[in-house]
């Protein structure tokens, strides 16, 4: 298995499946490009009040490996579509940017 070569510089931007609950059929991996952070931003990221669900997922990923365009409007597309949707993007993205593991 080959190591990961590591930085103290990370990288602006990393990408993650997410597992969005479809009804009635389980989920359906999608492939987003998320917003690198440090420590402090993230702590500003998540204190900002007053943003709505998709502000937050504009703010966490730059785009997805869907046809539609990454956008305002395909994002609340998503949301309003899929009800797990949200969390299933931000639990993915504070995972995978804290590096948390389930169960260790």
């Amino acid at each position: 298995m080959a190591k990961t070569k590591f930085s103290l510089a990370a990288k602006p931007t990393f990408t993650a499946k997410v597992a969005i609950p479809v009804p009635g059929e389980g989920t359906a991996d999608v492939e987003f490009t998320f917003k690198g952070r440090t420590r402090e931003q993230l702590l500003s990221m998540l204190e900002s009040e007053g943003k709505t669900w998709v502000d937050v997922v504009m703010d966490m990923a730059s785009g997805w490996e869907l046809v539609e365009p990454f956008d305002a409007e395909h994002v609340q597309q998503l949301l309003d579509n899929y009800l797990g949707a949200f969390q299933a993007i931000q639990n993915t993205y504070l995972k995978e940017l804290t590096a948390a593991r389930l169960g260790n």
